[in-house]
């Protein structure tokens, strides 16, 4: 078969060509002609990464999916194709839809019979090439944002959420995901990274506040924190800049609680600048453990700090989580504490699953423990497995 006769090449091509809001009847007409699909539809994680939500013309026309208790969620769980019998001959697919290990939701396709091997893989692949399409459509439509939206979101959480550089990402030496709570009111807590050949740069902030003001203060941190990241400075030189830009706006009445990281990714030998609250844990061997570090001033808090810059090293295998003040100090609504006993359980029981669902079934712990009622402070969760360079 020629590439011009192969449908997989053919869909990809079609999506590339297709306007941003069109996407999936594009998707559905190649899938209809490639695949002999009787139907499709597409599935976006909602914000909280508690349903999967349909994408329609209309946001929220159609009913939402659970992704603990369903086939859509299993799949999305453990980012693997499930197919599902239906009723007669059929079939229905269920497809991860990710993009450099950020999930985005799960392409559901419903063939008129099981599929080979090959054809299993072309789809997997299509899944694949709808999510990069999706990632560079959402500059030019909000029908997929609007999708992801179980609730409306608040403009300090709009403004926290469009931040992120997204929810997980993935290469041979490790693989990441962060989750944000209250995710539809979150205002002051965030994540970044950033990779390059050589290394991994991770920061985990917490900004002082609440609402639209933590919000702001979180944009300028991060936004100072990646201006001397992009000028090719060092850690301690990202801190110390991203210090001045705070303390000149706010004069040391706001500040923001940053871990700054950055892996030496051919060693494993990592770099830290500790400006405040946020807390590293280490799962190494089965045993959950704090990995202190000297505890320096948060950024913004005075005129000009002297920071100095820490180390320590990752060992393949070796997963690291990292939490804001909002999980370690948290309180159930009857004022119980919710502890580090609780969290390093939460932590060495999910041991198994991957990093980024680690950090949603973190973050789920603490909203049971809240009794599903919002959290009081907003809280951040970053889990980071390390595979270390393949030698």
């Amino acid at each position: 078969m020629s590439a011009i006769d192969d449908p997989l090449v053919r869909a990809e091509r079609a999506l590339r060509a297709s306007p941003p809001h069109a996407l999936l009847d594009v998707l559905r007409d190649t899938l209809r002609a490639g695949f002999g699909a009787l139907d499709s539809e597409l599935l976006v994680a909602d914000y909280r990464l508690s349903v999967l939500q349909p994408v329609t013309r209309l946001p929220h026309t159609a009913e939402a999916i659970p992704i603990r208790t369903s086939a859509a969620g299993r799949a999305f769980t453990a980012q693997q194709m499930l197919l599902e019998p239906v009723n007669g001959d059929g079939v229905t697919a269920y497809l991860p839809v990710a993009v450099r290990g950020d999930r985005l939701g799960v392409l559901v396709v419903t063939l008129p019979d099981v599929p080979g091997d090959g054809a299993r893989q072309a789809l997997v692949d299509l899944a694949t090439a709808l999510g990069h399409e999706l990632v560079v459509a959402e500059r030019d439509t909000d029908l997929y944002l609007q999708a992801r939206r179980r609730e409306r979101l608040s403009l300090a959480a709009e403004m926290q959420w469009q931040l992120l550089p997204g929810r997980g990402c993935s290469r041979e030496e490790y693989s990441l995901g962060g989750q944000l709570e209250p995710a539809y009111t979150i205002g002051g807590d965030n994540f970044d990274w950033s990779a390059s050949a050589d290394h991994l740069t991770v920061t985990v902030s917490n900004g002082m506040g609440s609402g639209i003001q933590a919000a702001l203060l979180s944009n300028l941190a991060i936004s100072a924190l990646r201006n001397a990241r992009r000028a090719g400075l060092g850690l301690v030189d990202q801190a110390c800049l991203a210090d001045q830009a705070v303390y000149a706006q706010y004069g040391g009445a706001q500040h923001v609680a940053t871990l700054l990281l950055r892996f030496e990714l051919s060693t494993g030998r990592v770099a830290v600048v500790d400006a405040g609250s946020p807390h590293l844990l280490r799962l190494r061997g089965g045993k959950v453990a704090l990995v202190p570090f000297e505890e320096q001033m948060p950024l913004g808090m005075f005129e000009s700090t002297d920071y100095q810059e820490q180390d320590f090293e990752v060992l393949p295998g070796d997963r690291l989580v990292v939490v804001s003040d909002g999980v370690h100090t948290a309180r159930s609504p009857s004022g119980g504490e919710y502890g580090e006993t609780n969290l390093d359980r939460i932590i060495h029981d999910s041991r198994y699953l991957p990093a980024p669902e680690a950090a949603r079934a973190i973050i789920t712990e603490l909203l049971d423990y809240h009794e599903g009622s919002d959290l009081v402070d907003d809280a951040v969760v970053v889990c980071l497995d390390w595979t270390g360079a393949q030698r």
